[in-house]
């Protein structure tokens, strides 16, 4: 389910029994894949490389037609609709952006309200809009071209594209995957922010289980023909894998990626007196693998916590930290 406090401006989507066999294949690509997805959910589909996780995607908005079952958002058949009228009404990124080279930032980002007969007037309200919601000034963007824009920035511009005409549902597909690490990163945590004023729902393609753990609000972890080995919460997938197959996508340090998923006002505070003087500081809505960073880099001792205003309101130790995960931090890495 979504987080509680996020505002929801999406649509329920249900797959029941699909699968996807294609021409002289003995074997599905996707075989009776079921999942129901609340509105306002960011749904990661993780799996390696060939085994179905974008097919199942592309099903959704007839990119790839399905050979048996069923598809509904918010109830209404996928099936029963014309697909180019179901693509506009979803939107879809992929890592190559695919940008037009020919036309600006700001015509690019109009192409399905252009296609949906909306005035230029308007047309341009929205880029304006879109451009200013990822983060990119409309003074400065609105009139380049794509190739005078770095490869975060185009990715950006391909989010803006996507919710040009406010769509209820987002596909995306590996949309961070060709950015070096850094950049990845940064998109990811503006990615987050960005879900929290949107509420669309999400489903989002990634080969990288870390990726998966920063973004969704559900992991379904995929084995060959999308077969779902476990769907649940990051924490709890963390925490309880349903099988070594899992587990080798979690990887090394479970404990630690756990860290990263619970808030500090999530642990039991210590006394504010018990912080030094020039003490690095983290705030109630940190998580406490950030916590963590700074008592490590403070020598072991413990760190300042401030509320929203900045106003003092703990401490954080090591110990109280292990309290928390309900394992000791100190022997995580041993």
């Amino acid at each position: 389910m979504p987080k509680s406090d996020r505002k929801v401006n999406g649509a329920a989507i249900e797959l029941k029994n699909v699968t996807k066999l294609y021409p002289n294949q003995q074997e599905a690509a996707v075989e009776n894949f079921t999942m129901s997805i609340s509105p306002g959910e960011l749904i990661m589909l993780v799996g390696p490389s060939g085994c179905g996780k974008t097919t199942t995607m592309k099903m959704i908005n007839r990119i790839i037609e399905p050979t048996i079952g069923s598809i509904t958002i918010d109830g209404e058949d996928v099936l029963s609709l014309e697909p180019n009228a179901l693509r506009r009404r979803i939107g879809y990124v992929i890592q190559q952006v695919g940008l037009f080279p020919h036309m600006t930032i700001a015509q690019n980002v109009s192409i399905v309200p252009q296609l949906l007969g909306w005035t230029k007037e308007k047309q341009r309200e929205r880029a304006e809009e879109l451009l200013t919601l990822v983060e990119l000034d409309p003074g400065q963007f609105m009139n380049r071209y794509p190739k005078h824009l770095s490869g975060g920035q185009q990715q950006r511009v391909g989010v803006a594209r996507a919710l040009a005409a406010d769509p209820p549902v987002m596909l995306m597909d590996e949309p961070f995957g060709a950015t070096d690490p850094i950049t990845r990163e940064k998109l990811q945590l503006e990615f987050v922010r960005l879900q929290e004023s949107i509420g669309k729902t999400i489903v989002f393609v990634t080969h990288d289980f870390d990726e998966a753990i920063r973004l969704g609000d559900r992991i379904a972890v995929l084995g060959p023909k999308s077969r779902i080995e476990q769907f649940d919460t990051p924490a709890m997938i963390l925490a309880n894998p349903a099988s070594d197959y899992v587990r080798s996508f979690i990887g090394e340090g479970a404990a630690l990626k756990r860290l990263a998923l619970l808030r500090v006002d999530s642990a039991t505070l210590g006394p504010a007196d018990a912080v030094r003087s020039g003490s690095a500081s983290v705030r109630l809505s940190d998580n406490l693998r950030e916590a963590l960073d700074h008592i490590v880099l403070s020598g072991g001792h413990p760190v300042a916590v401030a509320d929203s205003e900045g106003k003092l309101v703990g401490s954080l130790s090591v110990e109280l930290i292990s309290e928390a995960l309900g394992a000791d931090v100190t022997r995580l890495g041993k």
